[in-house]
């Protein structure tokens, strides 16, 4: 499980540190796609092909599902880390997500959310006042925090 917020730089060459808690979690090689809201999703091999069989079963004959397929797979590659635990990301997963210099590398429950910082903090700002109204439309009134 990824869980935790963690600043990090990109250098020149589009690398970037990925926070020791997360990489053993990732293994030696995952996968990389351009996510919603305008950051970058990164699954492990395992979580990546549980994914992919659940947008494969999505019904061709729907241009919607059609749409989200192709955005999601296109823009997919796999990364492996070096020795210094750095990610080369392939310009065009940075163009999409406008990652220029600091960045938020997220853990969320089973994937990794990468985000320009200004993004993130732009994000954070306009949907902190909503997170109540959000937790009460999607989680059991059951469960007690």
């Amino acid at each position: 499980m990824f869980l935790g917020e963690y600043q990090h730089s990109i250098d020149e060459k589009g690398r970037l540190i990925i926070p020791s808690k997360f990489r053993e979690a990732l293994g030696t090689s995952f996968i990389a796609t351009r996510g919603l809201d305008n950051c970058l999703f990164v699954y492990p091999m395992s979580e990546w092909s549980i994914l992919e069989q659940k947008l494969k079963s999505l019904p061709l004959m729907k241009s919607d599902a059609r749409a989200f397929t192709r955005f999601f797979f296109s823009g997919a590659t796999e990364c492996e880390l070096d020795k210094q635990g750095r990610v080369n990301i392939p310009a065009n997963l940075r163009e999409y997500a406008k990652l220029d210099k600091e960045c938020m590398v997220l853990g969320v429950s089973s994937r990794v959310e990468i985000w320009s910082k200004p993004a993130w903090e732009g994000y954070y700002e306009q949907s902190e006042g909503a997170f109540n109204e959000i937790a009460e439309k999607l989680v059991d009134m059951d469960i007690n925090f």
